[in-house]
């Protein structure tokens, strides 16, 4: 009786995508001694590896992807005639350099950056109507980003202070000004209603009747003839 075989015996899959069988093809493979025999027969297992293969195989480049990950597969030892040159393995396990997340200097996050951009220009223009009229609406904006971070705490003059700092003291604030009220703000971010309502303050439904045709499904219509 033979042994029994145990995956913690086994050798590390190398890509285990391809199996196990086609690792043990490609070691076997590495131990045949004639090159030509052994490119001919790496030929037939890049064959069987491209019917594994998962990805598409419209890209033009699939064929030397299935080359490489034989070339990985025997540890980059492989002898043979291949029609793509072999991978360097310095590059292949060479790490990426991190991405920095890139917050491009935003003082305060859950205001934007493209509101900062926005304040920049207005507190370019000239003193007026027109930049009375942006600055409250700039204001107005701050106080309802600040109410989606957080609705537990907020006042005007917090508001106010945060748009003076990303104004840098451009843009001034009337006092004969007001803020929208909290109120106000979450009603209108508030989702909504589904439902129509009639003259009455009751929920209107339509939809498609018995009969065929549409309309409130509320009492029928006598027609006296």
């Amino acid at each position: 009786m033979s042994e029994m075989e145990y995956n913690s015996t086994r050798d590390k899959l190398i890509i285990p995508e391809y199996g196990r069988n086609i690792q043990k093809m490609i070691r076997h493979l590495m131990q045949v001694e004639d090159r030509d025999k052994r490119t001919r027969m790496a030929y037939v297992i890049v064959d069987v590896m491209a019917q594994m293969y998962v990805q598409p195989k419209e890209a033009g480049d699939y064929r030397q992807k299935l080359w490489d990950h034989l070339h990985i597969i025997s540890d980059f030892k492989l002898d043979v005639e291949a029609p793509y040159p072999k991978p360097d393995p310095d590059k292949l396990h060479k790490k990426p350099e991190p991405i920095k997340y890139a917050t491009g200097g935003i003082r305060y996050s859950h205001y934007g950056k493209h509101i900062q951009a926005i304040i920049e220009k207005v507190a370019e223009l000239e003193e007026g109507s027109d930049k009375e009229v942006l600055t409250r609406v700039i204001a107005n904006h701050l106080k309802k980003s600040y109410l989606n971070w957080n609705r537990d705490s907020v006042n005007d003059e917090l508001i106010l202070k945060h748009l003076e700092e990303l104004s840098k003291g451009r843009i001034k604030w009337n006092e004969n000004m007001r803020l929208m009220a909290t109120n106000d703000i979450l009603a209108r971010t508030a989702q909504p209603a589904s439902h129509t309502k009639d003259n009455g303050g009751k929920k209107k439904k339509f939809g498609r009747q018995q009969n065929g045709s549409y309309g409130s499904p509320g009492r029928k219509k006598n027609y006296r003839t």
